[in-house]
């Protein structure tokens, strides 16, 4: 053993001591509170989901005769499919979930502000590719709800003017759901989405690593020069829409809404910074948020108990 590590050593001249020096960054001390480290959750359940997909995709067959057999297979026949199907189901709600709070909470602590406003754009495309990834994957199986869910979502992408036909072409491959969607969606959603994530993730982290994490102090942390602790194992252990609205107005006023909200919230940081400027509202952006977040669950919460 001790030829082969110096045979390894000889070629790779890394120390220990170098690689826990890369791995021992100073952490903000904020940190140590979990709403604060949910930016690395998604990463997690991200690595869960590839591993897990990879293990699916040994099985599942993306053809409109062949989609919910293979499914069918995976669940009740192939070994452990069933609980590898139920990890990478849980791993996507928990990493959506994960996505949507730490965005939250970047709003809520305002550290989308100067000069932070290119990542919290970033972190926005982020989290449409994770939506995105979402709900091709629940269009892969191929019961009544995946394919109506499909068709109802090329639709709403019809409304859109201008591009909303060429979208919908692009999403279904062609006027109707047909034997070309499915394998579209399984190539959207097994390839192309996870590759846009992965790039996403480079930079953001890249950009986050230039910029450094906008630090909070607390009143309940003690005076002096502000406190942190080792990246590793600290911090690394601390980590391990409402359809209501668019049956309110019209499909076309809906959709143009919802993209309006969308671009609000990617140029929101320079909107913050012209409110905080031009009035006394400083902290306007928290009751924003609030608003939003309470039409966001009351709206959901309707959508739950009307009648359908």
């Amino acid at each position: 053993m001790s030829a082969i590590a110096h045979w390894f050593r000889e070629r790779l001249p890394i120390s220990q001591k170098q690689i826990f020096d890369v791995l021992d960054e100073p952490v903000p001390n904020h940190l140590r509170r979990w709403w604060f480290c949910l930016g690395g959750t998604p990463a997690y359940l991200f690595v869960v989901q590839i591993f897990t997909g990879i293990l699916l995709a040994f099985y599942y067959q993306p053809g409109a005769t062949t989609a919910y057999d293979s499914v069918n297979y995976i669940t009740n026949e192939a070994s452990y499919g069933w609980y590898f199907r139920s990890v990478h189901k849980w791993a996507a709600t928990g990493m959506i979930a994960a996505v949507v709070l730490h965005q939250m909470r970047v709003y809520f602590t305002g550290a989308y502000r100067k000069p932070r406003e290119i990542n919290w754009m970033i972190g926005m495309c982020l989290l449409m590719a994770t939506l995105l990834t979402g709900f091709t994957g629940y269009s892969l199986v191929f019961e009544q709800l995946s394919y109506w869910g499909a068709t109802v979502a090329a639709n709403i992408c019809d409304t859109v003017p201008v591009v909303g036909h060429f979208a919908k072409q692009m999403l279904l491959a062609g006027e109707t759901y047909n034997n070309q969607t499915l394998p579209r969606f399984y190539i959207l959603h097994a390839a192309v989405l996870p590759a846009t994530i992965i790039l996403l993730l480079v930079v953001h982290v890249a950009i986050l690593r230039v910029q450094g994490v906008t630090e909070f102090r607390f009143e309940d942390e003690p005076p002096g020069p502000a406190r942190h602790f080792p990246f590793f194992p600290d911090h690394m252990c601390t980590e391990l829409m409402t359809f209501r609205w668019l049956k309110l107005f019209s499909g076309t006023v809906a959709v143009l809404s919802t993209g309006l909200i969308i671009f609000v919230m990617f140029v929101w940081p320079f909107i913050d910074a012209a409110i905080r400027k031009h009035t006394r509202f400083a902290e306007a952006s928290v009751w924003i948020g609030i608003l939003g977040a309470s039409l966001i669950i009351g709206l959901t919460v309707w959508e739950a108990a009307v009648e359908h």
